[in-house]
């Protein structure tokens, strides 16, 4: 990492690369996941954000096994508070104080009993004897699960502050233990504006740490921020100020999650380019292309088990009729889990018992979920790719707003990172980079030009014409 390129994260003494590695949806076992992360350090950065419930510990146990034998050169970020998984099991054995039961299958808890339990569960995945920053991680669901019953009043936040307050309290005691180095907030009502019922405030944070301790160890948040959600940029909501501009004042680093995963209207938009400029975007062919893999190991099971025991897969064939009725990137993550993954591990679990005992089973098996993984990651590019109509149009918008042009034309993801960089008090863009290619694409992005960041997404908020995406 050139010395030209390192910021500093807040008053932490820590120096970072502005682009940081972005661990949701990366896990151990998948080898793409794990080339990207090598390449990711191996070209520079330093900077690797995870959590707990990120692939439900496999994130951190990858970035851990790979960090290992570089671990002076790595700032490790992770964060804790959801109940999930592993958590949810735990939080039924141990039945944890104020845990937030926001929805079946998702809890959320920061109180100092259940934040021990991540800490310490986390720094083993991680494999880590001192985690540099640990985030609590979105405890607004303490507010937003109130707004289902009616819009949060001046006691529910004072409520919600004096949580986020004893939640300091443990950290620091985790400071003083020498199991973490510095702790903050990852939110993502940070940016809303402060008339919003469940919006959250980096200035009464702040308050809480200092109520905890005149030498507190709160210096790192983290928030959404790109082209649509600019409110920490933009929004004077923290003590007359924007998010950055008193994080600057008070020495308190700022790292942006979401970079390329807007939402506006309800409606996520993926701030990427999906083909090439000129080219068409993929058909029906490239869809039985990327199946086909799975009917053939679909042809293996029935060669090798029949069709005595259990009903042989149709999953190549469910994917066939369900894909193409999907609409949009988000549409894919509303149907997958209902649709797909749930009647896929059903008949999974049901082969299992029907096979026990079968040495053919478990390699095929093995194979079967392999695929899978690979195939939902590829199916997903294929959906975002039919939304290029869409990129195309964010991308005009945000020449309007006057963003340089360039021939050829610069890729989306590439733009939208770059107005993020030029935001003065932003200490890294954290970039889901997936696959090396995304890495190769991006890490570059520092050393261009810097452009007034702030006049960007000001003007791309003034120039949403009708009958365009706003």
């Amino acid at each position: 990492m050139t010395q030209e390129l390192i910021r500093p994260l807040g008053r932490t003494g820590l120096q970072v690369h502005p682009l940081g590695f972005g661990c949701y949806r990366i896990g151990e076992g998948n080898a793409v996941h794990e080339a990207a992360l090598r390449a990711y350090l191996e070209g520079g950065g330093n900077l690797i954000d995870t959590s707990a419930n990120y692939a439900d510990g496999l994130s951190e146990q990858l970035a851990g096994r790979v960090i290992k034998d570089r671990r002076d050169r790595v700032v490790l970020v992770t964060k804790g508070g959801y109940i999930q998984g592993q958590n949810m099991r735990l939080a039924r054995e141990r039945a944890f104080p104020e845990v937030v039961t926001y929805a079946d299958g998702l809890w959320h808890c920061i109180h100092p009993d259940f934040l021990e339990t991540q800490v310490r569960l986390s720094a083993g995945r991680l494999q880590v004897e001192m985690i540099d920053v640990y985030l609590l991680h979105n405890p607004e669901y303490f507010l937003t699960e109130i707004a289902h019953h009616h819009p949060p009043v001046a006691a529910d936040h004072d409520e919600f502050y004096r949580r986020i307050r004893e939640a300091f309290r443990f950290l620091e005691a985790q400071v003083q233990r020498g199991k973490i180095r510095w702790y903050g907030i990852s939110s993502n009502h940070f940016g809303l504006p402060s008339a919003e019922p469940a919006a959250t405030s980096v200035a009464r944070c702040l308050e809480a740490a200092k109520e905890v301790a005149a030498d507190h160890h709160f210096a790192v948040v983290q928030l959404p921020m790109n082209l649509y959600e600019s409110g920490g940029a933009l929004e004077p909501n923290t003590a007359g100020q924007t998010v950055l501009q008193f994080c600057r004042a008070q020495g308190i680093g700022v790292l942006a999650n979401r970079p390329l995963n807007a939402f506006s209207d309800n409606q996520l938009i993926r701030l990427a380019d999906f083909v090439k400029p000129g080219q068409a975007p993929p058909g029906p062919e490239t869809l039985n292309a990327l199946l086909e893999p799975m009917r053939r190991l679909e042809a293996e099971f029935i060669q090798r088990f029949g069709a005595e025991a259990v009903e042989p897969p149709t999953i190549a064939d469910q994917l066939a009729r369900v894909v193409p009725q999907i609409r949009s990137p988000g549409h894919f993550e509303q149907v997958t889990g209902p649709y797909l993954v749930q009647p896929i591990q059903q008949w999974l679990a049901a082969a299992d018992r029907a096979l026990v005992g079968q040495p053919a089973w478990p390699k095929w098996q093995q194979s079967c979920v392999g695929i899978i993984n690979a195939l939902f990651e590829e199916l997903q590019r294929y959906v975002a790719s039919l939304q290029q109509s869409t990129s195309d149009t964010v991308r005009r918008r945000l020449l309007r707003a006057g963003y340089p042009d360039a021939v050829p034309p610069e890729p989306l993801s590439r733009m939208a990172t770059r107005v993020l960089l030029s935001l003065e008090g932003l200490s890294s863009v954290l970039v889901g980079m997936r696959r090396p290619e995304y890495v190769a694409d991006l890490m570059d992005a520092p050393l261009a030009p810097s452009l007034d960041g702030e006049a960007l997404l000001r003007a791309f908020q003034a120039h949403a014409d009708p009958g365009l995406l706003h």
